[in-house]
């Protein structure tokens, strides 16, 4: 397996620590809201990545952390030691406290990574449960003499740590930040690229309520210092992957790294950095001031399954963005539908099984996932299979059992007594909505042969009309 390594900027063989364990961590979200689409690309991602580790037989521990203190909004401005606190500033708009959002948002979270198929992680980690352990690591830095006070908080000393010969910012370009460009200037702060590692409640400053006594006053911890601690806590001083968002990469990482490695006497943190890219919509940017920042409550209200949302994110690289429209959602859930009833042929036995079909099918599909989770190709290999005459419906059957096993798609349910399953209206596709009031008017109009043409066409799209007494009731083969 290789990888692209952003730690080297460059693909590298997949060679664990301690093979045939894995350690992987995933950057999760900041509970203060509901994800966005953009979000979900990258927590989607993980679940591939983990998937195709289980495919090739490693042992995957999986860590994946819950931010409910400490990030502040200045983040957005090129210092996420600066601004309000997000989960306090969440808290004020919709008349709770902190903790209400955490556990608000903090549960919408876990529940949702089912509808996308996201198997849960072995541990899902809360900042604010691990409040002793990102302590007890400062104090380490402390130590080592790469932290210092001001008046609002512990600062790590990112010109120490250069100054002992290590690196820091390999990730990313934060080199280039200038004070008062993009950074807000602290007087206090020995440089503009120092970042908190504790922070202190300003004189005047609304207190909220996620504060905690310390061996340097009553505060909360900083943003970055949370990965390390509940990483280390879990997975070790060193291992193998961690993976986020490309947002991450320009201060939140880079931050990991120096802390982890100078509190553990510079051991190598972790050897495989993998970023997913952003997500585009209608060909720009995404933000809630732009009325664009879509979640997957958003893509149920509109009809769509949200499997379709995970088919979409299967058609793009993960290191490429693409770009998300509802027209591409429509385009994601035909697809999906064609292939499930595709899938629905294949008549599986009680005994098929997966992977047992060593063909260059199996080969291909191996490849691509070995070449940097190449999931594009690894969707066109399954829909050539498919389309393979000359493969026998049991090899098939075996095979997609195996390929959805990383897929994610649910191509096999069995734990669904009948296949035909009724949805409703509101679960279509905006193109078979459409084509269904059409059928309708040419019904009204007794154009039959009409409606029956536009009955054919739903058809060829997956679903199956069956018009009852209670009204008209579609069904799909799963």
């Amino acid at each position: 397996m290789k990888f692209y390594n952003s730690l080297s900027r460059k693909k590298e063989e997949f060679i664990p620590m301690n093979s045939p364990h894995v350690g992987m961590y995933t950057c999760g979200p900041t509970i203060y809201s509901f994800p966005t689409i953009g979000n979900w690309r990258t927590y989607t991602l993980s679940d591939l990545a983990v998937r195709t580790f289980k495919y090739f037989d490693y042992d995957v521990k999986h860590v994946m952390n819950l931010t409910d203190v400490g990030h502040l909004s200045g983040d957005n401005l090129g210092d996420s030691s600066t601004g309000e606190d997000r989960m306090a500033k969440a808290a004020e708009k919709e008349g709770v406290d902190a903790w209400s959002i955490a556990g608000k948002y903090g549960k919408d979270f876990l529940d949702s990574m089912s509808l996308l198929n996201i198997e849960m992680p072995d541990v899902i980690a809360k900042a604010t449960d691990h409040v002793k352990e990102q302590i007890d690591l400062i104090k380490k830095i402390e130590e080592k003499g790469y932290a210092y006070k001001t008046d609002d908080g512990i600062y790590f000393d990112v010109a120490k740590y250069e100054s002992d010969g290590n690196t820091y910012g390999e990730l990313s370009t934060l080199d280039k930040i200038k004070e008062g460009a993009r950074v807000e200037i602290n007087p206090q702060k020995k440089g503009p690229r120092d970042f908190a590692l504790w922070k202190f409640f300003a004189k005047g400053q609304k207190r909220h309520n996620m504060q905690w006594e310390s061996p340097w006053g009553t505060g909360f911890p900083g943003w970055h210092i949370e990965c390390s601690a509940m990483s280390m806590k879990y997975l070790g001083d060193q291992f193998d992957v961690h993976l986020g968002g490309e947002d991450l990469r320009s201060t939140h990482h880079p931050n990991e790294i120096a802390q982890s490695e100078c509190a553990t006497g510079h051991k190598p943190f972790v050897k495989y950095w993998i970023h997913g890219a952003f997500l585009l919509v209608d060909g720009g940017r995404m933000g809630k001031s732009l009325g664009n920042a879509y979640t997957i409550h958003d893509v149920i209200n509109k009809g769509y399954d949200t499997l379709a949302l995970r088919y979409f994110y299967l058609s793009g690289h993960y290191r490429r963005q693409i770009n998300f429209t509802w027209e591409a959602l429509d385009s994601a859930q035909n697809g999906l539908n064609r292939l499930r009833r595709e899938v629905s042929k294949l008549g599986f036995s009680e005994n098929a099984q997966a992977k047992m079909i060593d063909n260059e099918y199996k080969k291909s599909f191996e490849k691509a996932l070995s070449d940097d989770l190449n999931m594009p190709e690894s969707l066109a290999i399954l829909w050539k299979l498919l389309g393979d005459e000359t493969i026998s419906l049991s090899d098939k059957a075996s095979l997609v059992i195996s390929f959805d096993q990383v897929l994610g798609l649910k191509l096999v349910q069995e734990d669904v007594e009948n296949p035909d399953d009724i949805i409703s209206t509101g679960q279509l596709s905006k193109e078979v909505q459409q084509l269904v009031k059409d059928r309708e008017e040419y019904r009204n109009k007794k154009e039959w042969e009409k409606a029956d043409e536009v009955r054919n066409q739903i058809g060829e799209l997956g679903y199956e009309i069956e018009d009852t007494p209670n009204g008209v009731k579609f069904n799909i083969r799963y």
